[in-house]
């Protein structure tokens, strides 16, 4: 995904689009006959303006069908990139243009200003029910939902059918045995990257969390205490370090970024690798047709979770447009628009209902088998801003120095950060 949920790493071209001529002003409008117009800011998941997949075509196909249904609602929305979505939004607020609807990759500094919508004023009970429960909770503030899950993201394992036929590896590994062997496999049938382990700074903290999760571990444990050290943790570094110095992974992880790997994987030179449904379309322009996608490896066999990560969208209070805004987030929720931006991005849905009308999906059944059972970043703990940076910069390092040493820096930092 493109912000949040895919760790901002695939940007379109900084601009601002309104699909509606509603002018620039601030949130929802009222005109002489009643007629009410919402403003609406979304962030752009496509390749920006003037593509096929631009967030422009997206949204003026969901509001055109909405405001067919509902004459009396009009709705102006402004696409931004995510580079800038969050920097322009903080200037619309400060000029008083407050949105109606806001979606971006986060809602928390909303609340504390009493700015949002408690989400029950805005979404019908019937809906509220059909959310995944686990993505929903991270939407509460003291007890009270403010955010409202927009779309999800999951990860699993791609293998390459042909180079594992090539190698003579009959079925995708299950645990970390199954890796190793394998990898060995395809490392003696040439392939230059066995399993694919990108740990430089775009996402090395997605990586390292699913690698974590394989082995009971984690960054903190349920009681919330940071836990980068743990025994666990460092166990699993220990055994990835052992893959790169045998060069069955990516040469120098920790340099590499996530999507140079999943363009290498789509090339055919990488056997394995972790990553989501929005790895697809590089893999489908790649040519790439004969690959596969299961449970990620653990150590004693595949993962019955995942890494959860999601977008959000919340309702600004100024403008008192409940009612508005409740009808067109039901309608967003329960007709065809969800299922859309699914097809559409490869991102997953957030409800039970969603999950149903793609579960047909082949390529798309592990990431929404894994969902309801998705673990998190403790991205809650004010200390994530501190301490995520720091493992973007040197968690790579666990597999070139020593895993204990490395992990350990990265414990100091969690537990010093304010």
């Amino acid at each position: 995904m493109k912000t949040k949920l895919a760790g901002g790493a695939v940007l379109g071209l900084a601009t601002v689009l309104v699909l509606s001529s509603c002018g620039s002003g601030g949130g929802a409008q009222e005109s002489g006959d009643g007629q009410v117009t919402l403003k609406m800011v979304a962030a752009d998941y496509g390749d920006g303006p003037g593509k096929p997949n631009s967030g422009e075509t997206f949204w003026k196909g969901v509001v055109d069908e909405f405001e067919a249904a509902n004459p009396t609602i009009k709705v102006d929305v402004q696409v931004i990139n995510w580079n800038d979505i969050d920097k322009q939004v903080a200037t619309m607020i400060q000029n008083g243009q407050v949105p109606d609807i806001l979606q971006t990759g986060d809602y928390s500094g909303f609340v504390k200003d009493g700015l949002l919508h408690k989400v029950d004023e805005v979404l019908s009970p019937n809906v509220s029910g059909d959310m995944l429960q686990k993505f929903a909770e991270f939407g509460k503030v003291d007890g009270t939902q403010y955010g409202i899950p927009f779309v999800s993201s999951a990860r699993a394992l791609f293998y390459n059918k042909d180079l594992f036929d090539k190698a003579g590896v009959k079925e995708p590994p299950k645990t970390w045995d199954d890796l190793k062997a394998a990898a060995g496999k395809l490392k003696e049938a040439g392939v230059t990257q066995p399993f694919g382990l990108p740990l430089g700074q775009e996402e090395a903290q997605a990586e390292s969390f699913l690698w974590m999760l394989g082995n009971g571990g984690g960054y903190t444990d349920a009681s919330g205490k940071w836990t980068i050290d743990s025994p666990q943790n460092v166990e699993t570094f220990t055994y990835m370090k052992g893959l790169v110095e045998a060069g069955l992974t990516t040469p120098n992880p920790g340099t590499k970024d996530r999507k140079t790997v999943w363009e290498d994987f789509g090339a055919g030179k990488v056997g394995m690798v972790n990553g989501g449904p929005m790895s697809i379309p590089i893999f489908d322009a790649a040519g790439l047709e004969n690959y596969g996608v299961v449970p990620i490896p653990g150590k004693t066999g595949p993962l019955d979770t995942t890494l959860g990560v999601m977008d959000w969208i919340m309702a600004f209070n100024k403008n008192g447009h409940a009612a508005e805004i409740k009808k067109f987030f039901d309608f967003f929720y329960t007709g065809n628009a969800a299922q859309k931006i699914s097809e559409t991005y490869k991102l997953l849905p957030v409800t039970n209902g969603g999950i149903e009308k793609l579960s047909g999906d082949e390529k798309l059944k592990p990431f929404l088998d894994a969902l309801p059972n998705a673990s998190f970043y403790p991205f809650q703990d004010p200390k994530w801003a501190v301490v995520n940076p720091a493992i973007k910069q040197t968690i790579g390092g666990a597999v070139k120095d020593d895993p204990a040493k490395v992990l350990g820096e990265l414990q100091k930092t969690a537990e010093a950060a304010g």
